[in-house]
Protein backbone atom coordinates (compact mmCIF):
# COMPACT_ATOMS: atom_id res chain seq x y z
CA UNK A 1 0.00 0.00 0.00
CA UNK A 2 1.38 3.63 -1.05
CA UNK A 3 0.13 7.07 0.43
CA UNK A 4 0.60 10.11 -2.28
CA UNK A 5 -0.32 13.46 -1.34
CA UNK A 6 -2.57 15.37 -4.37
CA UNK A 7 -2.77 18.99 -4.37
CA UNK A 8 -6.08 20.17 -5.36
CA UNK A 9 -6.43 23.65 -7.82
CA UNK A 10 -7.29 25.53 -4.03
CA UNK A 11 -3.79 24.29 -3.34
CA UNK A 12 -5.00 22.21 -0.44
CA UNK A 13 -3.62 18.73 -0.19
CA UNK A 14 -5.29 15.68 -0.21
CA UNK A 15 -4.29 12.27 1.36
CA UNK A 16 -4.88 8.98 -0.46
CA UNK A 17 -3.35 5.78 0.08
CA UNK A 18 -4.05 3.13 -2.20
CA UNK A 19 -2.99 -0.50 -3.82
CA UNK A 20 -1.75 -0.69 -7.17
CA UNK A 21 -5.05 -2.07 -9.06
CA UNK A 22 -5.25 -5.36 -10.98
CA UNK A 23 -5.89 -4.87 -14.38
CA UNK A 24 -8.54 -7.97 -14.27
CA UNK A 25 -10.65 -5.82 -11.86
CA UNK A 26 -11.89 -2.01 -11.48
CA UNK A 27 -15.07 -2.26 -10.34
CA UNK A 28 -14.63 -0.58 -6.82
CA UNK A 29 -13.04 2.28 -8.95
CA UNK A 30 -16.25 2.39 -11.47
CA UNK A 31 -18.69 1.92 -8.52
CA UNK A 32 -16.57 5.24 -7.03
CA UNK A 33 -17.83 7.40 -10.23
CA UNK A 34 -21.61 7.00 -9.81
CA UNK A 35 -22.31 8.93 -7.26
CA UNK A 36 -20.46 11.72 -8.87
CA UNK A 37 -22.76 11.48 -11.77
CA UNK A 38 -26.24 11.05 -10.27
CA UNK A 39 -28.35 12.21 -7.86
CA UNK A 40 -28.16 15.69 -7.63
CA UNK A 41 -28.66 18.19 -4.99
CA UNK A 42 -28.81 21.56 -5.20
CA UNK A 43 -28.73 22.81 -1.58
CA UNK A 44 -25.14 22.30 -1.67
CA UNK A 45 -24.55 25.48 -3.51
CA UNK A 46 -25.64 27.47 -0.42
CA UNK A 47 -24.24 24.89 2.03
CA UNK A 48 -21.57 23.16 1.31
CA UNK A 49 -18.22 23.76 2.72
CA UNK A 50 -16.03 26.12 0.49
CA UNK A 51 -13.49 28.75 0.47
CA UNK A 52 -14.08 32.05 1.78
CA UNK A 53 -13.52 33.37 -2.24
CA UNK A 54 -16.56 31.09 -3.52
CA UNK A 55 -18.14 31.45 0.09
CA UNK A 56 -18.79 35.02 -0.39
CA UNK A 57 -19.61 34.74 -3.85
CA UNK A 58 -22.39 32.26 -3.31
CA UNK A 59 -23.99 34.15 -0.47
CA UNK A 60 -24.42 37.63 -2.82
CA UNK A 61 -28.08 38.31 -3.67
CA UNK A 62 -26.72 38.63 -7.21
CA UNK A 63 -25.88 35.16 -7.23
CA UNK A 64 -28.88 33.84 -5.28
CA UNK A 65 -30.86 35.97 -7.99
CA UNK A 66 -29.72 33.91 -10.59
CA UNK A 67 -30.68 31.12 -9.43
CA UNK A 68 -34.31 32.59 -8.66
CA UNK A 69 -34.42 34.15 -11.81
CA UNK A 70 -34.10 30.53 -13.39
CA UNK A 71 -36.70 29.21 -11.98
CA UNK A 72 -39.24 31.49 -11.63
CA UNK A 73 -38.76 33.17 -8.27
CA UNK A 74 -36.79 36.03 -6.65
CA UNK A 75 -36.48 34.34 -3.70
CA UNK A 76 -33.64 32.00 -2.52
CA UNK A 77 -34.75 28.67 -3.52
CA UNK A 78 -33.93 25.72 -0.96
CA UNK A 79 -34.20 23.19 -3.89
CA UNK A 80 -34.07 25.02 -7.46
CA UNK A 81 -34.33 22.15 -9.53
CA UNK A 82 -32.82 23.54 -12.85
CA UNK A 83 -29.58 24.03 -10.66
CA UNK A 84 -29.51 20.56 -10.79
CA UNK A 85 -27.70 20.61 -13.88
CA UNK A 86 -24.93 23.00 -12.08
CA UNK A 87 -23.47 21.36 -9.36
CA UNK A 88 -22.73 17.84 -9.16
CA UNK A 89 -23.06 16.53 -5.43
CA UNK A 90 -23.93 13.28 -4.08
CA UNK A 91 -26.71 12.83 -0.96
CA UNK A 92 -27.05 10.74 1.54
CA UNK A 93 -29.47 8.38 -0.28
CA UNK A 94 -26.68 8.24 -2.74
CA UNK A 95 -24.37 6.90 -0.44
CA UNK A 96 -27.18 3.98 0.78
CA UNK A 97 -27.75 3.06 -2.54
CA UNK A 98 -24.03 2.93 -3.51
CA UNK A 99 -23.34 1.07 -0.36
CA UNK A 100 -26.05 -1.60 -1.08
CA UNK A 101 -24.55 -1.97 -4.56
CA UNK A 102 -21.53 -3.29 -2.91
CA UNK A 103 -20.23 -7.42 -2.89
CA UNK A 104 -21.88 -8.66 0.09
CA UNK A 105 -18.48 -10.85 1.06
CA UNK A 106 -15.87 -8.70 1.09
CA UNK A 107 -12.23 -9.62 0.99
CA UNK A 108 -9.62 -7.81 3.09
CA UNK A 109 -8.30 -6.74 -0.69
CA UNK A 110 -11.88 -5.48 -1.69
CA UNK A 111 -12.05 -3.57 1.41
CA UNK A 112 -9.16 -1.98 0.84
CA UNK A 113 -9.85 -1.00 -2.23
CA UNK A 114 -12.98 0.16 -0.97
CA UNK A 115 -11.82 2.15 1.19
CA UNK A 116 -8.92 3.82 -1.43
CA UNK A 117 -12.31 4.55 -3.82
CA UNK A 118 -14.32 6.36 -1.12
CA UNK A 119 -11.42 8.70 0.27
CA UNK A 120 -10.53 9.40 -4.00
CA UNK A 121 -14.73 10.06 -3.81
CA UNK A 122 -14.16 12.25 -0.92
CA UNK A 123 -11.80 14.57 -2.06
CA UNK A 124 -13.27 14.74 -5.31
CA UNK A 125 -16.84 15.78 -3.26
CA UNK A 126 -14.76 18.53 -1.68
CA UNK A 127 -12.75 19.54 -4.80
CA UNK A 128 -16.12 20.04 -6.06
CA UNK A 129 -18.19 21.76 -3.90
CA UNK A 130 -15.62 24.25 -3.66
CA UNK A 131 -14.79 24.96 -6.79
CA UNK A 132 -18.60 24.54 -8.21
CA UNK A 133 -19.57 28.03 -7.19
CA UNK A 134 -17.44 30.46 -9.16
CA UNK A 135 -16.82 29.55 -12.07
CA UNK A 136 -20.37 29.76 -12.29
CA UNK A 137 -21.13 32.41 -10.18
CA UNK A 138 -18.77 34.54 -12.63
CA UNK A 139 -20.61 32.79 -16.15
CA UNK A 140 -24.18 33.32 -14.65
CA UNK A 141 -23.81 36.28 -12.35
CA UNK A 142 -24.72 38.72 -15.22
CA UNK A 143 -28.08 36.86 -16.13
CA UNK A 144 -29.80 37.94 -12.32
CA UNK A 145 -32.26 40.42 -13.03
CA UNK A 146 -34.72 40.60 -10.57
CA UNK A 147 -33.78 44.39 -10.05
CA UNK A 148 -34.97 45.44 -6.56
CA UNK A 149 -32.33 48.30 -6.73
CA UNK A 150 -29.22 46.09 -5.76
CA UNK A 151 -27.36 47.59 -8.91
CA UNK A 152 -27.92 43.98 -10.85
CA UNK A 153 -28.47 45.24 -14.73
CA UNK A 154 -30.13 43.04 -16.55
CA UNK A 155 -28.50 41.64 -19.39
CA UNK A 156 -29.62 41.91 -23.23
CA UNK A 157 -30.31 38.56 -23.83
CA UNK A 158 -33.03 38.99 -20.61
CA UNK A 159 -34.61 41.71 -22.21
CA UNK A 160 -34.41 40.33 -26.09
CA UNK A 161 -38.01 39.71 -27.27
CA UNK A 162 -39.18 38.47 -30.56
CA UNK A 163 -41.42 40.54 -32.46
CA UNK A 164 -44.89 40.26 -32.53
CA UNK A 165 -45.18 39.18 -36.52
CA UNK A 166 -42.44 36.95 -35.65
CA UNK A 167 -39.47 38.24 -38.06
CA UNK A 168 -36.40 37.09 -37.94
CA UNK A 169 -35.10 39.68 -35.54
CA UNK A 170 -35.31 40.09 -31.88
CA UNK A 171 -35.34 43.75 -29.89
CA UNK A 172 -32.98 44.59 -27.22
CA UNK A 173 -34.05 46.86 -24.49
CA UNK A 174 -30.79 47.16 -22.66
CA UNK A 175 -29.43 50.18 -24.09
CA UNK A 176 -31.49 53.27 -23.18
CA UNK A 177 -30.44 56.72 -24.27
CA UNK A 178 -30.80 59.50 -21.89
CA UNK A 179 -32.13 61.83 -24.50
CA UNK A 180 -36.05 61.51 -23.78
CA UNK A 181 -38.78 62.83 -22.13
CA UNK A 182 -42.65 61.91 -21.98
CA UNK A 183 -44.82 61.87 -25.12
CA UNK A 184 -47.06 64.61 -23.21
CA UNK A 185 -46.41 67.96 -23.35
CA UNK A 186 -49.89 69.52 -22.69
CA UNK A 187 -52.77 69.07 -20.37
CA UNK A 188 -56.01 70.39 -21.68
CA UNK A 189 -59.28 70.71 -19.65
CA UNK A 190 -63.36 70.60 -20.41
CA UNK A 191 -66.07 70.28 -19.15
CA UNK A 192 -68.63 67.97 -20.77
CA UNK A 193 -71.79 69.86 -20.78
CA UNK A 194 -73.96 66.87 -20.21
CA UNK A 195 -74.66 65.25 -17.26
CA UNK A 196 -72.58 61.98 -15.87
CA UNK A 197 -74.41 59.45 -18.08
CA UNK A 198 -74.77 61.50 -21.04
CA UNK A 199 -70.72 62.05 -20.56
CA UNK A 200 -70.11 58.54 -20.29
CA UNK A 201 -72.65 57.65 -23.42
CA UNK A 202 -70.79 59.89 -25.77
CA UNK A 203 -67.36 59.39 -24.71
CA UNK A 204 -67.41 55.87 -25.23
CA UNK A 205 -69.66 55.84 -28.18
CA UNK A 206 -68.10 55.05 -31.39
CA UNK A 207 -70.48 56.74 -33.70
CA UNK A 208 -69.07 60.25 -31.24
CA UNK A 209 -65.55 59.46 -32.27
CA UNK A 210 -64.58 61.17 -29.05
CA UNK A 211 -63.17 60.67 -25.57
CA UNK A 212 -60.74 61.58 -22.72
CA UNK A 213 -58.38 60.30 -20.94
CA UNK A 214 -60.38 61.04 -17.55
CA UNK A 215 -64.38 61.94 -16.27
CA UNK A 216 -64.48 63.65 -13.26
CA UNK A 217 -68.07 63.37 -11.84
CA UNK A 218 -69.97 65.94 -10.37
CA UNK A 219 -70.66 64.47 -7.23
CA UNK A 220 -69.20 61.54 -5.50
CA UNK A 221 -71.16 58.04 -6.08
CA UNK A 222 -71.63 57.33 -2.25
CA UNK A 223 -71.53 60.85 -0.75
CA UNK A 224 -68.15 60.69 0.41
CA UNK A 225 -65.58 59.74 -2.40
CA UNK A 226 -65.38 60.54 -5.97
CA UNK A 227 -65.11 58.00 -8.70
CA UNK A 228 -62.95 59.38 -11.62
CA UNK A 229 -63.07 56.89 -14.74
CA UNK A 230 -60.05 56.91 -16.79
CA UNK A 231 -61.65 56.33 -20.07
CA UNK A 232 -58.45 56.07 -22.11
CA UNK A 233 -55.15 54.72 -21.09
CA UNK A 234 -52.05 57.93 -21.18
CA UNK A 235 -49.92 55.71 -22.90
CA UNK A 236 -52.63 55.99 -25.72
CA UNK A 237 -54.61 59.52 -27.83
CA UNK A 238 -57.62 59.98 -26.64
CA UNK A 239 -59.97 62.26 -29.32
CA UNK A 240 -60.77 65.22 -26.86
CA UNK A 241 -58.63 68.78 -28.29
CA UNK A 242 -60.17 67.75 -31.94
CA UNK A 243 -58.99 70.71 -34.57
CA UNK A 244 -56.22 72.74 -32.07
CA UNK A 245 -53.37 74.95 -31.90
CA UNK A 246 -50.76 75.82 -28.67
CA UNK A 247 -47.32 77.15 -28.66
CA UNK A 248 -46.25 76.23 -32.22
CA UNK A 249 -48.23 72.71 -32.01
CA UNK A 250 -51.27 71.94 -34.16
CA UNK A 251 -53.63 68.82 -33.32
CA UNK A 252 -52.99 68.12 -29.90
CA UNK A 253 -54.43 64.92 -29.38
CA UNK A 254 -50.95 63.05 -29.63
CA UNK A 255 -48.91 65.37 -27.21
CA UNK A 256 -51.85 65.80 -24.52
CA UNK A 257 -53.46 64.13 -21.82
CA UNK A 258 -57.44 65.09 -21.38
CA UNK A 259 -59.64 65.45 -18.39
CA UNK A 260 -63.40 66.10 -19.35
CA UNK A 261 -65.15 67.59 -15.90
CA UNK A 262 -68.93 66.91 -15.83
CA UNK A 263 -70.60 70.35 -15.73
CA UNK A 264 -73.45 71.38 -17.74
CA UNK A 265 -71.60 75.12 -18.82
CA UNK A 266 -74.82 77.05 -19.55
CA UNK A 267 -78.38 76.33 -20.40
CA UNK A 268 -79.62 75.48 -23.73
CA UNK A 269 -81.33 78.58 -24.38
CA UNK A 270 -78.17 80.40 -24.03
CA UNK A 271 -76.30 78.90 -26.68
CA UNK A 272 -76.79 82.43 -28.92
CA UNK A 273 -76.33 84.74 -26.64
CA UNK A 274 -72.52 86.52 -26.07
CA UNK A 275 -70.65 84.99 -23.70
CA UNK A 276 -71.05 87.68 -20.82
CA UNK A 277 -74.52 87.19 -21.41
CA UNK A 278 -74.86 83.63 -20.81
CA UNK A 279 -75.53 81.55 -17.12
CA UNK A 280 -72.50 79.50 -16.30
CA UNK A 281 -72.78 76.63 -13.86
CA UNK A 282 -70.33 77.18 -10.84
CA UNK A 283 -68.06 74.17 -10.11
CA UNK A 284 -68.67 72.86 -6.55
CA UNK A 285 -65.73 72.90 -4.08
CA UNK A 286 -65.47 69.13 -3.90
CA UNK A 287 -65.24 68.53 -7.11
CA UNK A 288 -62.64 71.08 -7.45
CA UNK A 289 -60.40 69.28 -5.09
CA UNK A 290 -60.30 66.13 -7.11
CA UNK A 291 -59.65 67.35 -10.34
CA UNK A 292 -57.00 70.04 -8.91
CA UNK A 293 -55.66 66.54 -7.28
CA UNK A 294 -56.06 64.69 -10.46
CA UNK A 295 -54.36 67.36 -12.62
CA UNK A 296 -51.24 67.54 -10.46
CA UNK A 297 -50.45 64.02 -10.84
CA UNK A 298 -50.84 64.25 -14.43
CA UNK A 299 -48.35 67.51 -14.45
CA UNK A 300 -45.60 65.94 -12.06
CA UNK A 301 -45.63 62.42 -14.03
CA UNK A 302 -44.97 64.32 -17.27
CA UNK A 303 -43.52 67.52 -15.88
CA UNK A 304 -45.80 69.81 -18.00
CA UNK A 305 -44.89 73.52 -18.21
CA UNK A 306 -47.22 75.90 -16.29
CA UNK A 307 -48.11 77.79 -19.26
CA UNK A 308 -48.72 74.48 -21.24
CA UNK A 309 -51.94 73.61 -18.65
CA UNK A 310 -54.88 74.99 -20.62
CA UNK A 311 -58.56 75.11 -21.43
CA UNK A 312 -60.00 73.65 -24.55
CA UNK A 313 -61.17 76.98 -25.15
CA UNK A 314 -57.34 77.90 -24.95
CA UNK A 315 -56.50 75.68 -27.82
CA UNK A 316 -59.44 76.45 -29.86
CA UNK A 317 -60.68 79.86 -29.77
CA UNK A 318 -63.83 80.73 -31.17
CA UNK A 319 -64.55 76.70 -32.02
CA UNK A 320 -64.94 76.18 -27.95
CA UNK A 321 -65.71 77.85 -24.41
CA UNK A 322 -64.75 75.16 -22.13
CA UNK A 323 -63.97 74.94 -19.47
CA UNK A 324 -66.03 78.89 -18.84
CA UNK A 325 -65.49 81.47 -17.29
CA UNK A 326 -66.18 80.42 -13.45
CA UNK A 327 -63.54 77.61 -14.01
CA UNK A 328 -61.24 78.03 -10.58
CA UNK A 329 -57.81 78.41 -12.61
CA UNK A 330 -56.71 80.86 -9.53
CA UNK A 331 -57.68 78.24 -7.04
CA UNK A 332 -55.69 75.41 -8.92
CA UNK A 333 -52.82 77.51 -9.09
CA UNK A 334 -52.47 78.85 -4.75
CA UNK A 335 -53.91 75.68 -3.61
CA UNK A 336 -52.57 72.78 -5.92
CA UNK A 337 -49.79 74.52 -7.96
CA UNK A 338 -51.14 74.00 -11.47
CA UNK A 339 -51.28 75.93 -14.46
CA UNK A 340 -50.11 79.39 -15.01
CA UNK A 341 -51.08 83.28 -13.23
CA UNK A 342 -49.71 86.20 -13.37
CA UNK A 343 -48.15 88.07 -10.72
CA UNK A 344 -49.82 90.87 -9.47
CA UNK A 345 -47.17 93.35 -8.34
CA UNK A 346 -46.12 92.41 -12.39
CA UNK A 347 -49.88 93.35 -13.71
CA UNK A 348 -49.48 96.57 -11.06
CA UNK A 349 -46.52 98.07 -12.91
CA UNK A 350 -47.51 96.97 -16.81
CA UNK A 351 -51.20 98.75 -16.14
CA UNK A 352 -49.37 102.09 -14.58
CA UNK A 353 -45.85 102.11 -16.30
CA UNK A 354 -46.99 100.54 -20.13
CA UNK A 355 -50.26 100.55 -20.64
CA UNK A 356 -52.41 99.33 -23.80
CA UNK A 357 -52.90 102.41 -26.10
CA UNK A 358 -54.54 100.24 -29.14
CA UNK A 359 -51.50 99.01 -30.88
CA UNK A 360 -53.62 95.94 -32.00
CA UNK A 361 -50.27 94.33 -34.06
CA UNK A 362 -48.52 94.40 -31.04
CA UNK A 363 -51.30 92.62 -28.88
CA UNK A 364 -51.66 89.92 -31.39
CA UNK A 365 -47.62 89.37 -31.94
CA UNK A 366 -47.80 88.67 -27.98
CA UNK A 367 -50.75 86.68 -27.75
CA UNK A 368 -49.16 84.27 -30.62
CA UNK A 369 -45.71 84.66 -28.38
CA UNK A 370 -47.75 83.08 -25.30
CA UNK A 371 -49.46 80.60 -27.27
CA UNK A 372 -52.59 81.39 -28.84
CA UNK A 373 -53.03 80.90 -32.35
CA UNK A 374 -53.48 84.65 -33.46
CA UNK A 375 -53.48 86.22 -36.82
CA UNK A 376 -50.92 88.89 -37.48
CA UNK A 377 -52.68 91.33 -39.64
CA UNK A 378 -52.91 94.43 -37.42
CA UNK A 379 -56.19 94.65 -37.08
CA UNK A 380 -58.94 93.41 -34.61
CA UNK A 381 -60.36 91.26 -36.39
CA UNK A 382 -63.16 88.25 -35.46
CA UNK A 383 -60.47 85.27 -34.41
CA UNK A 384 -58.55 88.06 -32.29
CA UNK A 385 -61.31 88.83 -31.02
CA UNK A 386 -62.23 84.95 -30.05
CA UNK A 387 -58.57 84.80 -28.75
CA UNK A 388 -58.83 87.65 -26.34
CA UNK A 389 -62.60 86.45 -25.50
CA UNK A 390 -60.44 82.85 -24.66
CA UNK A 391 -57.67 84.47 -22.83
CA UNK A 392 -59.80 86.85 -20.84
CA UNK A 393 -62.07 83.65 -19.68
CA UNK A 394 -58.89 81.86 -18.33
CA UNK A 395 -56.94 84.93 -16.82
CA UNK A 396 -59.51 87.92 -16.30
CA UNK A 397 -63.20 85.85 -15.99
CA UNK A 398 -64.55 89.73 -14.51
CA UNK A 399 -64.92 90.46 -18.04
CA UNK A 400 -64.28 88.34 -21.32
CA UNK A 401 -66.33 90.41 -24.29
CA UNK A 402 -63.38 89.77 -26.30
CA UNK A 403 -62.42 93.91 -26.13
CA UNK A 404 -58.36 94.47 -25.44
CA UNK A 405 -58.34 96.94 -22.44
CA UNK A 406 -55.48 98.47 -20.66
CA UNK A 407 -56.03 95.38 -18.15
CA UNK A 408 -56.22 92.66 -20.30
CA UNK A 409 -52.98 93.76 -21.51
CA UNK A 410 -50.85 94.21 -18.36
CA UNK A 411 -52.31 90.71 -17.59
CA UNK A 412 -50.62 88.99 -20.95
CA UNK A 413 -47.18 91.54 -20.26
CA UNK A 414 -47.05 89.97 -16.83
CA UNK A 415 -47.39 86.25 -17.90
CA UNK A 416 -44.85 86.86 -20.54
CA UNK A 417 -42.27 88.17 -18.70
CA UNK A 418 -43.09 85.32 -15.64
CA UNK A 419 -42.89 82.40 -18.19
CA UNK A 420 -41.07 83.68 -21.57
CA UNK A 421 -38.69 86.06 -19.92
CA UNK A 422 -40.10 88.92 -22.04
CA UNK A 423 -40.59 93.06 -20.69
CA UNK A 424 -38.80 94.10 -18.45
CA UNK A 425 -35.32 93.60 -16.94
CA UNK A 426 -36.59 92.33 -13.24
CA UNK A 427 -35.04 89.65 -10.79
CA UNK A 428 -36.87 86.33 -11.45
CA UNK A 429 -36.04 85.45 -7.78
CA UNK A 430 -38.09 87.78 -6.32
CA UNK A 431 -40.91 86.49 -7.67
CA UNK A 432 -42.39 83.56 -5.86
CA UNK A 433 -43.22 80.57 -8.32
CA UNK A 434 -41.60 82.23 -11.46
CA UNK A 435 -39.77 80.16 -13.88
CA UNK A 436 -37.28 80.79 -16.23
CA UNK A 437 -38.61 79.63 -20.24
CA UNK A 438 -38.07 76.20 -21.12
CA UNK A 439 -38.01 75.16 -24.76
CA UNK A 440 -38.96 71.72 -26.07
CA UNK A 441 -36.06 69.04 -26.83
CA UNK A 442 -35.41 68.90 -30.32
CA UNK A 443 -36.30 71.41 -33.65
CA UNK A 444 -39.52 72.39 -32.11
CA UNK A 445 -38.24 74.40 -29.76
CA UNK A 446 -41.14 77.19 -28.40
CA UNK A 447 -40.86 80.33 -28.47
CA UNK A 448 -39.62 80.12 -32.05
CA UNK A 449 -35.62 81.98 -31.89
CA UNK A 450 -35.85 85.37 -33.84
CA UNK A 451 -33.83 84.89 -37.61
CA UNK A 452 -30.44 85.46 -37.32
CA UNK A 453 -29.41 89.34 -38.60
CA UNK A 454 -27.74 89.45 -41.79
Amino acid sequence: MERRRLISMHGEPIDIAFRKPQAASRKPQAASRKPFSRNIDARHIFTAPTTATSRSLRSAPAFQKYIALRIGTCAPPRTPTLARRIIAQPTRSAHRADSQSQVTTRTEKGMAEEQQAKIINEGRRGFLARSSAWPVGMLMLPLAGCGDGDGVVPSAHAQDTPPPSGAGYTIDRSIQSPNQDSRVRTLVLHYTAQTLADSIASLTSPQRQVSAHYLVPDAADDGRRFKVFELVPQARRAWHAGVSYWQGDRMLNAGSVGIEIVNLGFPPEDENLPLMNRRWYPYPDAQVAVFGALAADVVAQHQVLPHKVVGHSDVAPGRKTDPGPLFPWKKLYDQYKIGAWPEAEAVDYYRVNRPFAGDVASLQSKLLAYGYDTPQTGTLDAQTVNVVSAFQMHFRPSRYDGVPDVETVAILDALLEKYFNRGRAINKQTLPGATAPTGEKGSDAWPLAPAPSR
